[in-house]
């Protein structure tokens, strides 16, 4: 026989070679962990029971949670205006769900209705998505957001003013301690001649406008 008719053997095949199997042990399960929002929301808030205008006493409070549920409480109730005036529109006061929601209420209820927000530092809420920044870009006609003028001789105090009546004043920015009013005229009145006075020297922030955009 020649050589070139003899059948081929294993070796010379032109068939792959079965690869040996490979047992498989699972390393288990791996947990996912996507990055935290820049602003945790926080749990259900739910607003203080008393009545906007007709509350006479005035309510002291020194803890994160009591702040907040005045001030929804006032946030809820207003019928006419509301006025902001904070260092940075504290997160864990005014960046809420609740809060967005009363807000959001209340500027649909009229197209009278008026949201006044100033403060000392504009970029952080705008850089950490604040809820009211992202707010006063869907309702811009009610919802005005203005950057305290760096020259003018402003008191260190952080406030929420709710129709003329209602008042939350912390002395101290800083810290969540502080007091509301639900039926104060004067005291209100006074102070929102304070916001009023620096409303008219406020100034646009361009954070503001790049987030617009």
């Amino acid at each position: 026989m020649n050589e070139q008719d003899a059948p081929e053997t294993a070796t010379d095949s032109h068939e792959p070679a079965a690869l040996a199997s490979i047992e498989f042990h699972s390393p288990g399960r791996f947990a996912v962990h996507n990055p935290a929002p820049a602003l945790a929301d926080h749990p259900r808030a739910e607003p203080a029971p008393f009545i906007l205008g007709e509350h006479p006493a005035m309510e002291r409070f020194d803890q994160p949670g009591e702040a907040r549920a005045h001030a929804l409480a006032l946030l809820q109730q207003a019928s006419r205006s509301l006025c902001i005036y904070s260092d940075d529109l504290e997160p864990w006061l005014y960046h809420h769900s609740s809060v967005q929601q009363a807000c959001t209420r209340f500027l649909l209820a009229s197209g009278k209705n008026r949201l006044r927000i100033l403060l000392r530092q504009v970029t952080p809420a705008v850089r950490a998505g604040h809820r009211l920044v992202a707010l006063s870009h869907r309702l811009p006609s009610g919802l005005q957001i203005r950057k305290l003028h760096p020259d003018y001789p402003a008191e260190d105090i952080a406030f929420l003013l709710a129709d003329g009546h209602g008042l939350l004043l912390r002395p101290q920015p800083q810290q969540c301690a502080g007091y509301a009013l639900y039926q104060d005229p004067a005291r209100v009145r006074l102070r929102q001649t304070q916001f009023d006075q620096a409303w008219q020297t406020s100034i646009s922030d361009p954070d503001l406008r790049s987030f617009l955009l």
